[in-house]
């Protein structure tokens, strides 16, 4: 089990600004840090009702170059904050060690550019080097895997799959899809998994940042499906156009969102990570797992 959508918890449920959409600066501070340190633990508590190993994933979607510098992070800045992240989620799962079936830190990395929309092919060797330094901090810190959720091409996922292995780090290359079922730029999910395979395989694959419904519209018969390891679904059935544009959350229902990925869960066969995306929280996950 893992969390939900930490970026639109943090924003439309506590009322915080979170420049570049990143979430990684709260570290910095002792507000920062109970805020999330609240936000995990009701993930770690429904891990213990539900009995069921958690996956926390550090909150560093943004923290990669390009985003980070219009932070004012620096490389060893960002080397210091990913590090940390790892550390802090430690403690998190720490505090109830004894009532859980099993816990593990997971790095997060998100893709280089905005993640709704694609700006057209990527060159996998650059995007390793790019994606390799904060990979690397991970390791370091003693991260059990790494997941990069909502690219929208397959060259960044050739790169992330690369690095990690570099670094020796487990990865879970993630795509996003449009309400179509295909990634931003018309590749299908089967087409895209059997591309980064080809050349770089990963040890899975995740979908997130769409709804079931989008993801269902997508789905053809074929060996891809055993390669979908992760799910991270979104509450809401608005396109990505529609929800950078909005200015509320649209939520769903905890209930009906899980109802309609049962579908999905029952078509990926070796699906071992299950959570959320935006507009998802702990009430949404809860769903899923039936607690």
């Amino acid at each position: 089990m893992t969390d939900g959508g930490l970026e639109t918890d943090l924003i439309y449920l506590r009322g915080f600004d979170l420049p570049e959409f990143a979430s990684f600066p709260l570290l910095d501070s002792d507000e920062g840090r109970a805020v999330l340190a609240d936000y995990f633990r009701a993930y770690v508590d429904i891990a213990v009702r539900a009995e069921a190993p958690v996956l926390l994933e550090t909150p560093t979607w943004r923290a990669n170059p390009d985003h980070a510098a219009r932070l004012g992070y620096d490389a060893a800045a960002l080397d210091r904050i990913n590090r940390e992240s790892v550390a802090f989620l430690y403690e998190v799962a720490a505090a109830r060690a004894d009532e859980l079936v099993g816990a593990e830190v997971g790095g997060m990395v998100g893709p280089r550019g905005d993640g709704y929309a694609s700006a057209g092919p990527v060159d996998p060797e650059s995007a390793a080097e790019y994606h390799r330094p904060q990979l690397a901090s991970f390791a370091a810190a003693g991260a059990g895997r790494a997941t990069v959720l909502t690219l929208t091409e397959v060259g960044e996922g050739i790169g992330v799959s690369r690095a990690a292995a570099d670094v020796g780090l487990d990865v879970g290359i993630g795509f996003t899809v449009e309400t179509d079922g295909r990634l931003p730029d018309g590749t299908t999910l089967a087409e895209a998994i059997e591309a980064v395979d080809a050349v770089a395989r990963p040890n899975y694959f995740l979908v997130n940042c769409a709804h079931p419904s989008h993801v269902l519209r997508g789905m053809r018969d074929g060996a891809w499906k055993d390669r979908i390891g992760g799910l991270r679904v979104n509450a809401s059935t608005m396109s990505h156009a529609e929800l950078d544009a909005a200015e509320t959350l649209d939520g769903g229902d905890p209930a009906q969102l899980a109802a309609d990925q049962r579908p999905l869960v029952e078509a990926f066969a070796n699906l071992e990570v299950l959570g959320g995306c935006c507009g998802t929280d702990a009430r949404h996950v809860a769903a899923m797992w039936g607690v």
